[in-house]
């Protein structure tokens, strides 16, 4: 088992830097703006061959009851019982404060590894700027520069001693296979539709901060997870809004986040909202994942809040608005209740084997020769557009190359009767597949 190291501290002491600088990556966002953190992040990193677990947490305030801030407190608590050492991040400019101390009272009775680490000490003279910190109780502050990776190294050694043997730390770390990987499953929609209420009740548990106000999420938070042997990795997003409405720096962050988290997804659930109908947004973000090439299924939340005629109406809607993902399954669930989640799985299963499903040249030659007989393209002037053959030409999201004579003249619509001849017979529900025409040249055209 890998150990486990928890990042705690009062809000904006650089906890999300430093969970960067640990797992070598840009994973959690980092702004100059207090409370940005809320979920508890996760992340691997390695010295050497010695692999951990570092948890990015929220601001700690232990005795706030209420609001948000309860909320994000119950995810740092959760954080350090599951750690077996805890980094307590304190700032070294500001210097200490009451928060410090109830946050260092909190931790003596966790019964954990605790390392006090003084953050943005660059430039400073260790001694007397950091006395103040051994009111805490927690021993000798590690002076460090998360953002400059200034004593980074020594305080994960100090961390670490307790778990590996001296004589393993030069060895090269261990390599992942690419075949390995879980499936990445991306759940995005706007703001407050029950994206992180619907992790929380696949996963069984308060996983995300889930409260009635949107924005809640900011972050791109990944959570293993597995099921009937196959494993995953949950992507809650955090919830896009219209581009006139997005004025604050942080949510310009988020949205950068959750639209690279939806590509690279291997399928994205889009969640939408019964009580709030099919919107512009709505309609913008499933361009975008129909743009990435991304497996889709799309769930209808709070379902169980409407009344038969709002249930015919969003229904109308969707035939209208998403006209252009009618390849994806729709379901209708209700997160907060747990109700229809679990079917969930099975189409999520199937558009991602549709979005891998390999298709045989004969195969698809043969298809292509029937669809012809059937109803030839249309004729372009003197010409009409000759298809000869048919191939795979990748896969997430599957591509058909057709070769042939003249296949530039080859209209939409004929290639979208191709593209359901195809999608029916290899059955690909929940995948966008794209069909790609390359013409023959004439090798006598250069010649005089």
């Amino acid at each position: 088992m890998k150990p486990v190291i928890a990042l705690v501290g009062r809000p904006n002491v650089g906890k999300s830097t430093l969970f960067n600088r640990l797992t070598k990556s840009r994973d959690a966002i980092v702004a100059d703006y207090a409370g940005l953190t809320r979920d508890r992040h996760y992340g691997e990193g390695h010295v050497g061959s010695r692999e951990f677990i570092a948890i990015d947490t929220g601001g700690f305030e232990p005795d706030c009851t209420s609001g948000i801030f309860k909320e994000m407190a119950k995810q740092t608590r959760q954080a350090v019982a599951e750690s077996d050492a805890v980094i307590f991040v304190v700032d070294a400019r500001s210097g200490l404060s009451a928060q410090d101390h109830d946050i260092a009272n909190y931790l003596r009775t966790a019964n954990k590894k605790v390392l006090l680490a003084a953050n943005k000490a660059e430039g400073m003279t260790e001694g007397v700027q950091l006395a103040e910190f051994y009111e805490l109780g927690l021993g000798e502050p590690v002076p460090l520069s998360a953002a400059h990776g200034q004593g980074v190294r020594s305080l994960i050694d100090s961390a670490l001693e307790d778990f590996f043997p001296e004589e393993d730390e030069d060895d090269a770390p261990r390599m992942i296979d690419e075949w390995d990987r879980p499936i990445r499953l991306a759940v995005a929609g706007r703001p407050n539709v029950g994206k992180s209420t619907l992790i929380n009740a696949w996963l069984g548990e308060e996983r995300l901060v889930a409260f009635d106000m949107p924005g809640t999420t900011r972050d791109a938070i990944t959570v293993p997870f597995e099921r009937d042997g196959q494993r995953f990795e949950l992507i809650d997003t955090a919830g896009l809004r219209r581009k006139g409405k997005v004025f604050e720096a942080i949510e310009k962050f988020s949205v950068v986040k959750t639209l690279q988290a939806i590509s690279d997804a291997n399928v994205v659930l889009l969640l939408l909202d019964a009580t709030q109908g099919v919107t512009d947004q709505d309609a913008h973000i499933a361009g975008y994942i129909l743009e990435s090439g991304r497996a889709v299924v799309i769930a209808i939340n709070k379902w169980d809040a409407v009344d038969s005629y709002q249930r015919e109406m969003l229904q109308r809607s969707i035939d209208q608005r998403l006209a252009f993902l009618k390849f994806a399954p729709l379901l209708h669930i209700s997160a907060i209740k747990r109700q229809g989640i679990g079917p969930l799985w099975k189409a999520i299963s199937d558009a991602w084997k549709a979005a891998c499903r390999k298709m045989p040249t004969p195969v698809l030659t043969r298809l292509l020769q029937e669809a012809v007989q059937f109803q030839q393209p249309k004729r372009a002037g003197a010409f009409r557009p000759k298809l000869r053959y048919a191939h795979q030409g990748g896969q997430n999201p599957p591509v058909i190359v057709i070769h042939g004579n003249s296949l530039e003249h080859v209209t939409q619509a004929y290639k979208r009767f191709l593209e359901g001849r195809f999608r029916e017979h290899f059955k690909l529900n929940g995948t966008p597949l794209r069909i790609e025409m390359k013409s023959s040249q004439n090798p006598f055209t250069d010649k005089e």
